[in-house]
C-alpha cells in the first residue's frame, strides 16, 4: 500500500474521529490563496489526535509537514505529495494565572491579543494585525512594530515526531529573527504559555488601534499575500531597497510587487506559485545588481 494513503488506514482504530482529507487544495489553507491540492492532511483537535497522527506517520516511514494557519507559506502549484499536519478545532484554548496566560497552538494571534487586552495584559499589541496562530507565528518568531513572540514566551510544550511530549522553555526555543528550534520542523506545537505585564486596558486597545491604522494606510490588506516577502537586510529594509529599484507595481501574470507597500508581493486575481517565484528572482536579481544587497526569503516554500 502507498506509504501515506497508508496512514490513513492506520488512523482508523486508533482515531476514528480525526478529520483527514486527501487531495486538499492548498489553495484554502493560505493566505496567498495559491496551491495545488495536498496528497493527505489531517487536522486534529486534541493533542492525544495530533499524537495518533505522528505515530502513524512514524510507522508508515513518512515525514509530515506541520503548517499553521497558512499565512506565511507559498505552495507549490502542483501541490504537496505529502502528508501535512494542521492544527485546527480544540486546541485554541487560553487561560490567564496572574500575568501568565497558557494558550493553544491554533488559537489566532489576533484573539490572543485581543484576550490579553481584555485580561488587562500589555505586551501582545503587536501581534493583533499577525494573520498567522500561535504556533505558527512561535515556529518563525513572527513580530511587528518593534515586538515579536520571542520576547514573551517562557515556554512551548510540543510532540516529538514519534508522538512523546516535551516542554522546552525560553532558552531552548532558540529564538532568533524570524526563526526558533521549531523552524527545521522537528517538533508540533501543542501550546505555549507567555509572560506578559500588567497594563490598562483602555491604553492596550488604544495601541493596538493606533497599530492597526498603521496597517491599514501601509500595508495592502484588501489583497492575498503572506505578509512581508523578504527578511530585513541589517541596517537596511527590504521594502526601501525595492522601490529605490523601481519595482512598486512590477508584475509577472497574477503576482505583483504591492503599490502600497513594495515589502509585499500579492496576488491581484489568479496568481499562481510560479508567478510569485518568477517575481521573487526577478526581484531579487534587480535589487543584488543595483544596491548589491541579497534579499532573503522570509515566506517559507512547500
Amino acid at each position: 500500500m502507498d506509504s501515506i494513503l497508508s496512514i490513513a488506514t492506520r488512523l482508523q482504530e486508533p482515531c476514528p474521529q480525526m478529520t483527514l482529507r486527501e487531495g486538499e487544495p492548498m489553495s484554502r489553507h493560505t493566505s496567498f490563496r495559491i496551491g495545488g491540492p495536498a496528497r493527505l492532511m489531517a487536522l486534529p483537535k486534541t493533542a492525544a489526535e495530533a499524537v495518533c497522527a505522528l505515530r502513524a506517520a512514524e510507522e508508515a516511514g513518512v515525514t509530515p509537514f506541520f503548517m499553521g494557519n497558512g499565512s506565511n507559506l507559498l505552495v507549490a502549484d502542483r501541490g504537496y505529495d505529502g502528508f501535512l499536519i494542521k492544527m485546527a478545532g480544540g486546541m485554541d484554548d487560553v487561560t490567564v494565572q496572574g500575568e501568565r496566560m497558557t494558550a493553544g497552538s491554533g488559537i489566532l494571534l489576533s484573539r490572543l491579543a485581543r484576550a490579553a487586552q481584555g485580561a488587562g495584559l500589555t505586551g501582545l499589541e503587536f501581534a493583533h494585525g499577525i494573520p498567522g496562530s500561535l504556533g505558527g507565528g512561535i515556529t518563525m518568531n513572527a513580530g511587528a512594530y518593534g515586538g515579536e513572540l520571542g520576547q514573551v514566551v517562557r515556554s512551548v510544550t510540543c510532540l516529538t515526531r514519534q508522538g512523546d511530549e516535551m516542554t522546552l522553555h525560553t532558552a531552548g526555543c532558540r529564538f532568533a529573527y524570524r526563526e526558533s528550534a521549531f523552524s527545521g520542523g522537528d517538533y508540533l506545537i501543542l501550546g505555549a504559555t507567555l509572560q506578559l505585564e500588567r497594563g490598562h486596558p483602555d491604553a492596550i486597545e488604544a495601541r493596538m488601534a493606533e497599530l492597526a491604522q498603521r496597517r491599514r494606510e501601509k500595508q495592502p490588506q484588501d489583497l492575498p499575500s503572506a505578509g512581508s516577502t523578504f527578511k530585513r537586510p541589517e541596517g537596511q529594509y527590504a521594502a526601501a531597497l525595492i522601490d529605490r529599484c523601481g519595482l512598486k507595481g512590477h508584475a509577472v501574470g497574477g503576482a505583483q510587487v504591492s503599490e502600497k507597500h513594495a515589502g509585499f508581493i500579492v496576488n491581484r486575481g489568479g496568481a499562481t506559485c510560479d508567478d510569485v517565484l518568477r517575481l521573487i528572482d526577478e526581484v531579487r536579481e534587480t535589487v543584488l545588481r543595483e544596491t548589491g544587497t541579497e534579499l532573503e526569503l522570509e515566506v517559507k516554500r512547500l
